[in-house]
């Protein structure tokens, strides 16, 4: 079977395209997938690029959606020719988050789906939504459920409540996208004019360019009437975080999900205590939240934005494209 791996010390360079034994039948409790679609997330981008170190020859990529083959003994849920999306945590099925790491994610601490076929275990795959395409479930695993933890598990999102999104990456996007399917309103930033309109296209009551108002964070504040937004999906890390403190209102909620300015800096914590502003770290989410979004997803036709789509053979070329920072939504590799 054709697979990509990856080799020491990392770099967009260090990854090949090679050939691989395919997986033989599955044991109890496993199933026998073939692997359609992967979807590019910030995390991958770390693992290929060699800044957050893996195993020599690792498979990348943490989410992946395909077809069962073939069924083991004990697993009831599933039968051939189902359609399924892979999970981040394949050892999280439900209740509090049991792991603070990234020991038991695919495309990380074990391999993961930039492969044609994969034998692993049942718990580690949900059905995958109804009339949705390889790619397009691929977009769930991680950067979906994140988005649909952090406003509606963690943030407990209402109808009327204000959410602030951070650029057009695929977090952004589903969060934007969650938040108008319940009835909530949104302001969404960027730094190109062009991705703000297409976020009004798609919803967003309001947007800002951070890149000419880069005190965005009081801009939102106007915007509110003064009052501020009731969820941040913070992105950015330590170089947005105090714009976001001053956008949230006072008991409001900051979901802090990515690091993309840097893993360490100073946050104005006097500020976050007057807001008296829950801020959240999180990882993506358990099985049984990935399929009660799965349901949410069903019986409101959301469908994921997709930027582009590349071969397996093109994987580098995806990271770059991912690189490059010009992508709105996701991007996905078919195979």
């Amino acid at each position: 079977m054709k697979l990509a791996t990856l080799s020491k010390p990392g770099g967009l360079d260090q990854l090949r395209i090679v050939d691989g034994p395919e997986p033989g039948e599955p044991g109890p409790g496993e199933l026998r997938v073939r692997i359609h679609a992967c979807s590019l997330n910030f995390h991958d981008y770390g693992v290929v690029t060699g800044t957050i170190p893996t195993d020599d020859d690792r498979i990348p990529m943490a989410d992946g959606a395909g077809v069962v083959e073939a069924v083991g003994a004990n697993v009831s849920e599933f039968e051939a020719g189902d359609h399924v999306v892979s999970t981040f945590f394949p050892q999280w099925e439900n209740g509090p988050a049991p792991i603070d790491n990234f020991s038991t994610t695919p495309g990380d601490g074990i391999d993961g789906y930039a492969r044609e076929y994969v034998v692993a275990p049942a718990r580690g795959f949900s059905h995958a939504p109804s009339g949705f395409s390889h790619a397009e479930a691929a977009t769930l695993t991680t950067a979906g459920l994140t988005a649909w933890r952090a406003l509606v598990v963690n943030g407990g999102l209402k109808a009327g409540n204000t959410v602030l999104t951070l650029g057009t990456g695929g977090v952004s996007i589903f969060a934007l996208q969650f938040a108008k399917m319940m009835g909530a309103k949104v302001i969404s930033t960027s730094s190109s004019d062009e991705k703000l309109e297409r976020l009004t296209a798609m919803g967003a009551d309001h947007t800002i360019n951070y890149r000419t108002t880069p005190d965005w964070g009081q801009r939102v504040l106007e915007l509110t009437g003064g009052r501020g937004v009731d969820h941040v999906i913070e992105v950015g890390g330590p170089g947005t975080l105090p714009e976001s403190i001053t956008a949230v209102s006072i008991g409001g909620h900051i979901s802090l999900i990515g690091v993309l300015t840097g893993r360490a800096g100073d946050v104005p914590t006097a500020r976050l205590m007057a807001k008296q502003a829950r801020l959240q770290g999180l990882i993506v989410g358990s099985r049984a939240q990935q399929q009660d979004m799965i349901r949410a997803i069903e019986a409101n036709d959301l469908h994921p934005v997709i930027d582009r789509s590349f071969a397996l053979d093109d994987i580098a070329e995806a990271f770059r494209h991912e690189e490059a920072g010009r992508h709105f939504g996701k991007i996905c590799l078919e195979f």
